[in-house]
């Protein structure tokens, strides 16, 4: 069974870090109001899109990698 990589490219760290950062300035400049829920919100789908595109990565590569096989195989 093929492992999964956990590892993050440091724009995605950092991207994550300074989201969290500004939902965290967020949260005690406008208080814990309604607009909490927008906020927390904003941070998940900020969340969701860096996860999503990170995924798509590692499915592209694994595709890449299963072509170039097809073409060596082809090749011989």
């Amino acid at each position: 069974m093929e492992k999964k990589r956990k590892n993050y490219h440091l724009g995605e760290l950092i991207v994550i870090g300074v989201t969290f950062f500004l939902f965290i300035v967020a949260l005690f400049v406008k208080g814990f109001t309604k607009e909490l829920l927008l906020e927390t919100g904003v941070f998940l789908v900020s969340l969701k899109l860096i996860l999503n595109s990170r995924k798509n990565s590692i499915y592209s590569q694994r595709i890449l990698s299963e072509l170039a096989e097809i073409k060596s195989r082809i090749g011989d």
